[in-house]
């Protein structure tokens, strides 16, 4: 069975009146996911757009529910949770997770820290065990796909490259991704936006290309239907 999550974290539409607001985030994530659609069968879709509709920000009383047994938690506190169990249902079932986000402030946007805040939960997604020597923590979920589709306003920002040390949104999506259970990344990424000169427009073009091409490639390695 195949389940694909795709997580939107613009605060930007796809379509804009100005169209130079448009989101290229979510412009190359739709790419993605409809040539992926095409070549694939996908038993379930599912799709958040957290920059329209972001998830709650975790607060004391929601740590207190977690860190109260289950068995013992009161109907409030089932309650603050319940939006947390839902999105972790999610990602418990997927196979493949797709998150797009533009870079803000050369991290991730605060609906996205949101999302996963809500999901990287003590003995949800993770145990914790002291045994484990200087790093206890453990992920639950594994053998998932993660896609990542970035959009950035400057350039440079990958490995050796003049930016690489202002890079706080892909470094910072790696570490937490295995909390999702991911075990394997491909990047998408568009750059120099704020430039509008060619260099946008080959790197946006690169990005198309690789958007289909990748999705080309996890239609084939999981096994979905292929053209």
């Amino acid at each position: 069975m195949s389940v694909v999550l795709h997580v939107d974290s613009s605060v930007r539409s796809v379509s804009n009146i100005n169209p130079e607001h448009e989101s290229i985030s979510k412009k190359l994530a739709k790419q993605f996911i409809l040539k992926l659609k095409k070549e694939a069968d996908i038993n379930e879709y599912i799709y958040r757009d957290i920059g329209v509709k972001p998830p709650q920000l975790i607060t004391q009383d929601w740590i207190g529910a977690v860190f109260t047994p289950e068995l013992k938690r009161t109907i409030q506190q089932q309650h603050i949770l319940a939006q947390s169990d839902e999105l972790i249902a999610e990602v418990e079932k997927s196979n493949l997770i797709v998150i797009s986000s533009p870079m803000y402030n050369y991290g991730m946007p605060s609906q996205l820290k949101a999302w996963f805040d809500q999901i990287i939960r003590i003995n949800k997604t993770f145990d914790f065990n002291l045994a484990r020597g200087d790093k206890p923590l453990a992920p639950i979920f594994s053998g998932k796909k993660l896609v990542i589709i970035t959009s950035s306003g400057e350039f440079g920002f990958g490995k050796g490259e003049i930016n690489e040390e202002s890079n706080h949104l892909v470094p910072h999506l790696r570490t937490l991704s295995k909390y999702l259970g991911v075990t394997e990344i491909y990047e998408i990424a568009s750059e120099y936006q704020e430039f509008s000169d060619h260099r946008h427009e080959q790197s946006l073009q690169v990005a198309e290309s690789k958007a289909n091409e990748i999705a080309s490639v996890l239609a084939k390695n999981l096994r979905f239907k292929t053209c």
